[in-house]
């Protein structure tokens, strides 16, 4: 079998290449809405923060229309120059209650508040205001009374041992001097005894003064032991019936009455990381103040000043006394004490120097409690009938003061003199009248402001 082969293949198609689409044009007005923007936001920078913006003053000046100015009329009336100080009130008349200083020897004891005045109540004198638990101290004291009971047995016991050992030595020596005295008798008889027997009996009468005199001396010397042993009995008794009298004055003091009549006000402790009043259950240490009981009729503000203002400042200057937590209260008042010496503050503060003042508190007010921040205004000098002037319509110009005054529809410019001022007005010497209209700024028509490129 013989094979054909085809001199012709079949043609073999080839792929068609792929065209790549051009990238489309970005289109012309869309640079345009962006210069536009850039342009604009360029424009609006320029005009709101760059360009100098005209007085408005100066534009009414410069169109011929009027000027608005602030204005206010020359008053009258009285002025006083004040001094501002600043501080808390107190009382005049008060009694510190601390807690007692206990004798007793064991006065470690705590002592907690089992009774207590509420703050802010009115006490009469005599009147419960304090008790302290008592209870430890009464224990004790019973046994110590029990202590003084059985040293008071114990010296009537060792008297009674004392008065029988007594007796019994002195019943020795009484046969000792029978004893003495027999021997004495039988030396007696010495002429019609032998010489032997009469040593003999003049030797036993010898023993027995010796054993007469030791037992005399002994007696002595027991009488002495004897009282000095009541004598350390007593002292014990002593020692432990002092013991109660310190307790029982100590369980007195727990129990504390009002010594005036007065306001309770509380102390502040230190307590769960924080300032509080005194309360029921709190412990106090021997002689901390817990209470104060103060007179409310006779208070007084207690402040400090700088050293320069006090130099203007006077025993019996009038003081207008202001309360923060009463707006609408005010008290007179007078200056009562300033203090000698400047004290340094702490720290930083060491240099700066404050004198202390004390104000009377002329005027009463049931809401008047101390502790109560207060401002006064101390008054340092006082006119009547002056013609009040605002300090905000006074301008200096080459050294001298000057206000513009209302004549017509213009502004007349005057010189004026000054006298007493305080913080917002000025006493007028010279210049203007009560009744005045003033300007409250200047009403110069200032250059106008040329914007430069």
């Amino acid at each position: 079998m013989s094979a054909t082969i085809n001199p012709h293949p079949a043609p073999v198609q080839t792929p068609s290449p792929v065209v790549t689409p051009a990238p489309p044009k970005r289109s012309k007005w869309l640079f345009f809405v962006i210069f536009a923007l850039v342009a604009g936001g360029c424009w609006t920078g320029y005009k709101y923060f760059l360009q100098p913006k005209a007085d408005p003053a100066s534009s009414a000046s410069a169109v011929g229309g009027p000027v608005q100015v602030r204005s206010a009329k020359v008053g009258s009336g009285p002025i006083d120059r004040t001094l501002r100080l600043s501080g808390v009130t107190a009382a005049k008349d008060f009694a510190a209650m601390l807690a007692p200083m206990m004798r007793g020897p064991d006065a470690g004891r705590a002592l907690v508040l089992i009774d207590l005045a509420k703050s802010g109540t009115l006490v009469k004198k005599g009147q419960l205001a304090a008790e302290i638990d008592a209870q430890s101290i009464q224990d004790h004291l019973d046994d110590v009374k029990a202590q003084v009971i059985q040293a008071d047995a114990d010296i009537r016991k060792r008297k009674a041992e004392q008065a029988t050992a007594t007796e019994d030595m002195r019943q020795n020596i009484r046969n000792a001097k029978a004893d003495w005295d027999k021997a004495k008798l039988d030396a007696g008889a010495s002429e019609i005894r032998t010489p032997v027997d009469a040593e003999i009996l003049k030797l036993a009468s010898e023993e027995f003064e010796a054993a007469y005199n030791q037992l005399a001396s002994d007696m002595k010397n027991r009488e002495i032991a004897d009282r000095a042993e009541i004598r350390i009995l007593e002292i014990t008794k002593e020692r432990q019936v002092r013991h109660q009298g310190r307790h029982d004055a100590d369980v007195v003091k727990f129990t504390m009455r009002a010594p005036i009549d007065g306001l309770v006000v509380m102390e502040s402790i230190f307590r769960g990381g924080e300032m509080a009043q005194i309360q029921l259950g709190d412990q106090v240490a021997p002689g901390q103040p817990f209470m104060k009981i103060v007179n409310p009729a006779r208070m007084q503000m207690e402040a400090t000043t700088n050293q320069v203002d006090s130099e203007e400042m006077r025993i019996g200057q009038a003081v207008n006394l202001q309360f923060d937590a009463f707006p609408g209260l005010s008290l007179p008042g007078k200056v009562q004490s300033l203090g000698a010496l400047g004290v340094g503050g702490w720290r930083q503060n060491y240099y700066i120097r404050s004198v202390a003042v004390r104000v009377a508190i002329l005027g009463s007010d049931p809401r008047l409690i101390p502790d109560l921040s207060t401002s006064g205004d101390i008054v340092l000098e006082h006119k009547d009938n002056a013609v009040l002037l605002p300090l905000a319509s006074v301008f200096s110009k080459d050294g001298k003061e000057q206000v513009f005054v209302k004549r017509g529809e213009k502004w007349e410019p005057r010189e004026v003199k000054l006298g007493l001022r305080n913080g917002t007005h000025g006493a007028v010497l010279s210049g203007v009248d009560a009744g005045d209209e003033v300007a409250l700024e200047n009403p110069t028509p200032k250059p106008a402001v040329v914007a430069s490129n």
